[in-house]
């Protein structure tokens, strides 16, 4: 057993003797995994539970761990559509020191508690934070009802690698007269700002 495959061993079964609910896609390999991940308290995201899968490299720990939500969140920091992360602390900034416990522990948290617009993956999530916070946590609990209930995850859940060669540049503004004007369907929300045809071909 090489130093890279110890090291993966010893970080997942940290992290399984924690509270998140973790699944391997295969019990012989601790490479890929899927974690329960809970929106934090406090914020537009609780109540959320997303699906993280987490793909550890070969040259783990001294290489990031790659980290994507599989169903859908609203977050600038967060691709819309292959839910791919931003976040310095798993990408440039990651060190050898840090755990797996600690992407779950802290650093996702950490994200949602305190998202980044002015280094967006989701142009049209960082540029309604900017301009109208109260729009933007109404969008937020929106996408926690649709897409990050557990009664509704298992439908919900991101087909990655075809979403990823189907993706379209989405370009819209939600005025506070189209949120007013809303009924309690996530649907009519979303058809607002992205159009009823984006969401038939991204559901």
């Amino acid at each position: 057993m090489n130093n890279s495959t110890k090291r993966k061993q010893k970080d997942v079964l940290a992290l399984m003797k924690t509270n998140f609910e973790v699944k391997l896609e295969n019990e012989n390999d601790l490479s890929v995994f899927t974690v329960k991940f809970h929106g934090p308290a406090d914020t537009p995201y609780e109540g959320g539970v997303w699906d993280v899968r987490v793909q550890l490299p070969d040259q783990y720990p001294f290489k990031s761990p790659s980290i994507g939500f599989l169903n859908r969140i609203y977050h600038p920091n967060i691709e819309f559509s292959s839910g791919a992360v931003c976040l310095d602390v798993i990408n440039q900034a990651w060190s050898p020191m840090f755990e797996i416990k600690h992407v779950f522990e802290v650093f996702l948290p950490q994200l949602l508690l305190y998202p980044n617009p002015s280094d967006p993956l989701n142009r049209e999530a960082a540029n309604l934070l900017s301009s109208n916070k109260n729009q933007y946590d109404l969008i937020v609990k929106k996408f926690v009802q649709q897409y990050a209930k557990p009664k509704n995850q298992d439908s919900k859940i991101h087909e990655n690698t075809n979403e990823s060669n189907k993706k379209e540049e989405i370009s819209a503004e939600v005025t506070v007269s189209d949120i007013s004007d809303l009924s309690d369907d996530p649907d009519s929300l979303y058809d607002s700002m992205y159009g009823s045809t984006n969401r038939s071909n991204l559901n």
